[in-house]
């Protein structure tokens, strides 16, 4: 492992001030939570709570559900030992919604319910799973703007993806006929005024159906805006994420002047070429074979050993 990145906290347990050295964004799937158990190692539990007692900025930002942060990432870390005082946020459903805990509990849910898919479209799609898809996927009831399905833990990753296709190709069509603009990667499907209002989105586990106002950059713009409210300016930021559309949380830090590095855990997607530093679980020590959480955990460690001791 290489050498530690900032100096250890004088004392760990002792919140730093309002600058601190580093802070840290999160997506959740594939860096904290497992793509394939969907839930969270311990060992990372611990790091997390570990950083944010020493005052490092923990800040998720996902594409998941609140529901989702409460019962695989806050419920956990509330047992493992919060302390008293330290606030955790959660921005969920790629910015449209957002929530802080404690050791004592989640705080108010906000929601964005402009940026929500219609209501009749969503009840659609939640017909078009149950009549053809569920033996692959389901649909997801706790989400409250975007619309997803996610792939059954048993189901083989092979046979959820080339069921997905179809899926995907059938939620657009149907999104044409709501009179719904939409777009699903290359393909653009504007509605009767020429406008693209929502996107198609799939992951290797899931499919979000979102509008196109929401994103990792969204999730950006609210961390900042929610440590600043608490008075929290970090001299850096770390992001973490496994899909090339995660780097959308540093491509907004680096062009509103934050510094930033990336750590791409699933990299074989391909690296781009960007005006700040891309970090690999190689760049740890690591071989190409570690992946997804196995490198999420081993960059949490490594912040944890250089802030905490």
């Amino acid at each position: 492992m290489t050498a530690p990145e900032f100096p250890a906290s004088t004392t760990p347990g002792v919140r730093l001030p309002s600058t601190p050295p580093l802070a840290l964004l999160l997506d959740v799937d594939g860096p904290v939570a497992s793509p394939v158990t969907r839930d969270v190692k311990p060992g990372i539990i611990a790091d997390l709570v570990a950083l944010a007692t020493a005052g490092i900025p923990v800040v998720f930002n996902t594409g998941r559900s609140d529901a989702f942060i409460r019962e695989q990432v806050m419920e956990p870390m509330i047992a493992a030992g919060i302390p008293a005082g330290t606030v955790i946020h959660a921005i969920c459903e790629k910015g449209a919604v957002w929530f802080s805990y404690t050791a004592a509990g989640p705080g108010p849910i906000h929601v964005d319910h402009e940026l929500a898919v219609p209501k009749a479209y969503g009840d659609d799609v939640r017909r078009l799973v149950a009549e053809d898809y569920s033996r692959h996927m389901f649909f997801d009831e706790t989400k409250r703007a975007m619309v997803s399905v996610e792939q059954h833990i048993e189901v083989p990753s092979a046979d959820y993806l080339a069921e997905q296709k179809l899926f995907d190709s059938d939620a657009m069509d149907l999104m044409t006929r709501h009179g719904m603009g939409v777009v699903r990667l290359e393909h653009h499907a504007p509605n009767s005024d020429d406008e693209v209002d929502y996107r198609v989105d799939p992951t290797i586990i899931s499919t979000d159906i979102e509008s196109v106002r929401l994103g990792k950059d969204l999730g950006a713009s609210r961390a900042v805006e929610l440590l600043a409210a608490q008075g929290i300016t970090p001299l850096a930021w770390r992001t973490v994420g496994d899909s090339r559309t995660d780097y959308a949380m540093a491509d907004w830090l680096h062009h509103n002047d934050h510094p930033v590095k990336h750590v791409d855990v699933r990299p074989a997607d391909g690296v781009p070429v960007k005006p700040y530093d891309v970090l690999t679980a190689t760049d740890l020590g690591l071989g190409e074979d570690v992946i997804h959480d196995d490198a999420g955990g081993a960059y949490l460690r490594s912040w944890r050993e250089a802030m905490v001791g």
